[in-house]
């Protein structure tokens, strides 16, 4: 990966952006997308919209830019903070995890606590964490010195952990899920402008918000509505299944390293699939396949079924430790996305047909 390019990544990955409060994120995304010499647009949803082409069908690239994070519910007498999560939390990661908080008057940092084991019953050492149980220490002498550095109720935090490489091609970050998709059809438009002149259809990119906390609605809901393609692909993020304890019976055999990954289902529009599987083995790409018999947990959920319908494809990128604060991916998989995405958009024209016969 090209230093730029990885630099850009970093960026986007350490950027804060807990669903329904992706500012931070997309304002990174846009900038990028608008370097690259792309149209650029948003929406009142958060949405960020990055166009490439002219005349012709109109597909739409869609990865959501949200990530999961928590919420203030409350600020107790001496200033310490409880949380609920916003998206999906395994309570016991972010036991003794440093949270930023994004106020009003700026990032607030704070430390979540628990009970020391030294001063634990037997029973309780026993027992899983549970969110309510943890509160949150951002060093305040009591509730008016919290509520003075800007700290209110409904405020956002992510964890504050940032991209580490670990060699081997493998990153880790907080936000890999799934900032990594809104990466990879971004990146895919930026390779597609090197050749817009000959692209004989419309691209839109879409960083798509809210999809943590529904995926069957949400900004791919809305920017899907929006834009009426003919055609989608959603980027998500899967399991990996290279890691000790995963069932590959239940998910599928999906290792970093072996490619993308391709969605097929009742969600995912079967000639869809089809190109996509046939533009990789054509392109020299490796690929496994996910079984998804009723629906694919990402933003395809909610595209598919916009107005009369949209022929929806699903890449997804395997990815270990999901909705931890160090999820890894390989990047030789994040690249071989973006180049099957490019592939694909570059066989879309007038004629090309997703009419189940």
């Amino acid at each position: 990966m090209e230093e730029r390019t990885f630099e850009f990544l970093k960026r986007l990955l350490d950027a804060p952006g807990p669903s329904g409060f992706e500012t931070a994120a997309a304002r990174v995304w846009r900038a990028e997308a608008e370097s690259a010499g792309a149209r650029v647009t948003s929406d009142v949803h958060g949405n960020s919209l990055a166009s490439a082409g002219g005349a012709g069908p109109r597909v739409m690239l869609a990865g959501h830019i949200d990530e999961i994070g928590v919420m203030v519910t409350h600020v107790d007498e001496e200033g310490f903070l409880y949380i609920d999560g916003i998206g999906g939390w395994d309570p016991q990661v972010l036991v003794g995890q440093r949270i930023r908080f994004l106020t009003r008057r700026g990032d607030v940092l704070g430390v979540v606590g628990k009970k020391p084991i030294h001063l634990m019953k037997p029973e309780e050492k026993e027992k899983a964490s549970k969110l309510n149980e943890l509160w949150v220490d951002v060093g305040a002498r009591d509730r008016d010195d919290a509520t003075s550095r800007g700290i209110r109720v409904g405020d956002p935090g992510v964890v504050d952990a940032r991209l580490v490489e670990l060699g081997n091609g493998l990153i880790a970050s907080r936000a890999i899920d799934n900032r990594i998709g809104a990466f990879v059809v971004l990146e895919a438009l930026r390779e597609l402008g090197r050749d817009a002149g000959g692209l004989r259809c419309e691209v839109t990119a879409v960083a798509t918000t809210q999809e943590e906390i529904g995926h069957h609605g949400g900004g791919a809901r809305t920017s899907a509505f929006h834009l009426d393609p003919q055609v989608a692909l959603v980027v998500d993020v899967t399991f990996s299944t290279d890691a000790p304890g995963i069932e590959k019976k239940q998910v599928g055999e999906h290792k970093l390293g072996s490619g993308p990954v391709l969605g097929r289902g009742s969600a995912v529009h079967a000639m869809v699939f089809e190109r996509l599987a046939e533009t990789a083995e054509r392109e020299g790409i490796p690929y496994t396949i996910q079984a998804s018999p009723k629906f694919t947990s990402t933003d395809a959920d909610a595209v598919y079924l916009q107005r009369g319908g949209i022929p929806t494809g699903v890449i997804s990128i395997p990815n270990r430790y999901m909705h931890s604060p160090n999820e890894i991916v390989s990047l030789d998989d994040v690249q071989a996305a973006v180049r099957l995405m490019a592939a694909f958009c570059r066989e879309i024209a007038d004629d090309t047909d997703f009419m189940p016969r």
